[in-house]
């Protein structure tokens, strides 16, 4: 009976240690499960944390273009000093006068008497820049070629030591009055440059009449190359300018289209209005009988005048005037002051007598 009873006993321990056996690694593949399942979820968790964060990111980067806007290209600006003109390079500034000019040079005379009213530097011999058209004007006027002749703009007639504009395109047709009116009242280049390339003979012909006439009017320090005044060697000086403004405004065709304040010319279906480059010949203080302006870079701001102030016909030469307004102002400071001392004694500038320059500025630009 015990013996039964012991192995009854012994029968129940060992199917204890079977389940017991057998219930460990279940609860250790159960506890595999439950982590592999946390590891999958932390992982997820972070991959889900990790795209918010970058949607994030990339809505914070798409907000920033938005708030910046488009990008602005920089722009750099180089700013180019003024070519000095030859009158600048000679010191000629440097000379003061009694009114005050802005130009290195200039010449007030009674067209009458002869009478030098003011002078400064007048003997430097400079470049005239459009100055040099008035004597165009003077041979084509004296040639008394057909006025009503077709003359045609080429590409000879365009500018290319300047590289100047004009509204007279290759091919452009006008008569020759025409050409010579806004060649005198606009300073019109291709116009001008036309003038001489269709005179009998041709270019060379029409430059050895320029300089013929100069001589002839006792104009020892000029000399012309071209009828525009866009080379730096068409070169005056004040007291020859003054000469040429006398035989000029003999000419009254001259006259009347240096003065003109503004012209019209029909070109192909459009009218084209060309307006005066002297302003004061619409102001009413001026009665101004020949007027010519000028510049390029190496004459500085130039303007002759002939014209009549306080019951005196005076001739004005204006060279190397410094500022766009400037020769316009200097010939307002002459007016004031012929107004204001009609039989005043002549002015002269420190430099009027000995001039600190050669006769003839020859400077490479």
């Amino acid at each position: 009976m015990l013996n039964q009873t012991l192995q009854r006993t012994l029968k129940m321990v060992g199917l204890l240690a079977l389940f017991t056996a057998l219930a460990v690694p279940t609860a250790g593949a159960t506890a595999e499960k439950r982590q592999t399942v946390k590891k999958q979820q932390v992982t997820k968790s972070t991959a889900s944390k990790k795209t918010v964060t970058a949607k994030k990111a990339t809505a914070t980067r798409k907000t920033a273009q938005f708030v910046s806007g488009p990008k602005r290209k920089s722009v750099i600006r180089i700013s180019v000093p003024p070519k000095p003109s030859f009158g600048q390079i000679a010191g000629l500034h440097s000379s003061h006068d009694a009114l005050e000019l802005k130009s290195s040079v200039a010449l007030v005379i009674d067209q009458d008497t002869r009478e030098v009213l003011f002078r400064k530097n007048d003997h430097a011999v400079l470049p005239i820049a459009s100055l040099t058209k008035l004597m165009t004007g003077v041979i084509i006027s004296g040639a008394k070629l057909p006025m009503d002749e077709m003359v045609t703009i080429t590409q000879d007639d365009v500018d290319t030591e300047k590289g100047s504009r004009s509204r007279l395109k290759v091919g452009t047709s006008l008569t020759r009055g025409e050409m010579l009116h806004l060649a005198l009242m606009s300073s019109e280049n291709r116009a001008a440059n036309a003038l001489g390339r269709t005179y009998p003979g041709g270019m060379a012909v029409f430059v050895s009449l320029m300089n013929a006439k100069a001589k002839l009017l006792g104009m020892s320090d000029t000399r012309y190359v071209e009828p525009t005044g866009l080379s730096s060697r068409n070169q005056s000086s004040a007291q020859d300018l003054a000469s040429l403004v006398v035989a000029a405004h003999s000419d009254p065709l001259l006259r009347e289209m240096s003065t003109s304040a503004g012209y019209q010319v029909a070109v192909g279906n459009r009218t084209l209005q060309f307006n005066n480059t002297n302003g004061l010949i619409k102001n009413p203080d001026w009665d101004i009988g020949l007027q010519k302006t000028g510049y390029i870079s190496e004459a500085g701001r130039c303007l002759v005048m002939q014209t009549r102030i306080a019951g005196r016909k005076l001739i004005m030469v204006f060279l190397d005037s410094a500022g766009k307004l400037s020769r316009l102002g200097d010939a307002e400071r002459v007016r004031r002051w012929v107004e204001a001392n009609p039989i005043a004694s002549p002015l002269s500038s420190p430099a009027a007598g000995p001039i600190a320059v050669e006769r003839r500025v020859n400077i490479s630009m």
